[in-house]
């Protein structure tokens, strides 16, 4: 990405995060004659410290060198969180980034063998959420969880997937925001550009949440979901990063009622196909 680029999703970031602090959230007066949503530029440089000429400036991605504590600033101001921030630092020209040749994203041959070897639902996804390799009972639970689908785009295309989330509106905002904070400022990667352009043009729901810039982690959690055949599922989630990708489980607490009915799905599962692996996916 160049300094350009940079400094432009530097203002977008701020445009979109400052329309969501509301005055009241910062202690200023709401007022009646308000005409945009959230904070105005001159209330965000006042609180921040700054001048509105400079503050201005930012947001239109004429200045590509703010210093971090201009950045720490108006990271308090616009009520970021600790990921919130440092991703608004990482968006700073500031920091040395050394050029990187975008990789193919590959599953190591062991994770194969540990796929195999877990009694839980696991596969390798990559940064942009495509689904790399899996288990049979991953594809028990999901059928959506097969090498070749992206997790991201079932979500917010496939109603099958919407109907498997006991929140999807929750679901997708936690999905979108972590995606952003996978790829960072990489948004000129082709798989990126890629799948953005599709979900942009085919998802009112992605293009409302993309503006939004929500960054956020997805590592670990809890998730409930609606089996067609074994009914409602409470899985914690937990993300292990291995080689450039990730390792995904999905377990219940030992003895629920969720257990078991993970160890009927994977009953069933052993009677059907052999595990669900793809040694050559790539992006």
């Amino acid at each position: 990405m160049s300094e350009d680029e940079r400094a432009n999703l530097l203002g977008s970031y701020l445009r979109a995060r400052r329309a969501l602090v509301t005055p009241e959230q910062v202690g200023l007066p709401a007022g009646a004659k308000r005409r945009v949503p959230g904070l105005r530029r001159e209330e965000v440089a006042m609180l921040a410290g700054i001048s509105a000429d400079y503050y201005l400036r930012l947001e239109r991605g004429r200045d590509r060198n703010p210093s971090p504590q201009v950045l720490e600033s108006l990271a308090r101001v616009l009520l970021l969180d600790e990921l919130e921030q440092e991703y608004l630092l990482s968006l700073s020209a500031s920091r040395p980034r050394p050029r990187r040749r975008p990789k193919p994203e590959r599953v190591p041959p062991r994770l194969y063998q540990l796929l195999a070897s877990v009694q839980v639902p696991a596969f390798v996804e990559g940064r942009a959420f495509d689904v790399l390799a899996s288990n049979q009972l991953a594809v028990a639970l999901s059928p959506r969880l097969q090498p070749g689908h992206n997790r991201l785009r079932s979500l917010l295309l496939d109603p099958e997937e919407q109907a498997f989330h006991k929140d999807w509106a929750r679901s997708t905002e936690n999905f979108i925001a972590a995606f952003r904070n996978s790829i960072g400022e990489d948004v000129d990667h082709p798989r990126i550009v890629e799948l953005v352009g599709e979900l942009a043009l085919s998802s009112e729901r992605f293009r409302t949440l993309w503006a939004r810039h929500d960054v956020r982690g997805l590592d670990g959690g809890t998730t409930t979901v609606n089996h067609p055949v074994v009914g409602e599922l409470h899985l914690h989630r937990d993300k292990l990063p291995v080689d450039g990708v990730l390792l995904v489980l999905y377990y219940a607490d030992q003895g629920s009622e969720s257990d078991e009915k993970l160890r009927l799905l994977a009953s069933m599962a052993s009677t059907g196909s052999p595990a669900q692996q793809d040694r050559t996916s790539h992006v």
